[in-house]
């Protein structure tokens, strides 16, 4: 198992120009939450140009399925994303999941049009709202979810209570 390192799989997503919104762990850990994770999770826009930029990120991060049977075959291009929604990668940089519409959400379009962009090392992404993660995080409805959902909502309320600087 390769090291985690996430930020160099956010550098390789930004140098072939794939279109994401951050989810999942890392989003909630961005939000100030002190849950650990092992993997990024992103949604991703599912255009044609964008599942090409997407499985060119993926050959270069040299991506293998995860928890799958090794004899799978699996094609790293954009036929494959298209024919799929959601994908769990093991890459050199660590786990990595993609999904095209998570549960709890509206897909890319609707989590970008409420995303924050924040800055993680020399870039800015974008990262799903804490209402947005909460949203999915209920419809996962894991036992690990609906913790974090507890955290989410009291990282919310401690943003909200906040005095906003003008």
């Amino acid at each position: 198992m390769n090291p985690f390192d996430p930020l160099e799989i956010l550098e390789t997503l930004g140098r072939h120009d794939v279109r994401f919104v951050i989810i999942g762990g890392i989003a909630g850990r961005l939000w100030g939450s002190t849950s650990v994770t092992n993997d990024l999770d992103i949604c991703y826009a599912r255009d044609p140009d964008n599942l090409t930029a997407l499985a060119s990120a993926l050959v270069d991060l040299k991506a293998k399925l995860r928890g799958v049977d090794r004899d799978l075959p699996f094609k790293t291009e954009a036929k494959t994303l298209q024919m799929g929604d959601a994908f769990t990668f093991s890459t050199r940089a660590g786990n990595f999941d993609i999904m095209g519409n998570p549960a709890g959400s509206r897909g890319y379009e609707g989590l970008a049009r409420t995303a924050t962009m924040m800055e993680i090392g020399s870039m800015k992404v974008a990262v799903a709202s804490i209402e947005d993660l909460l949203l999915m995080k209920r419809a996962a409805g894991r036992p690990k979810d609906l913790i974090e959902v507890e955290v989410l909502a009291a990282l919310r309320e401690e943003i909200e209570r906040k005095p906003r600087v003008r």
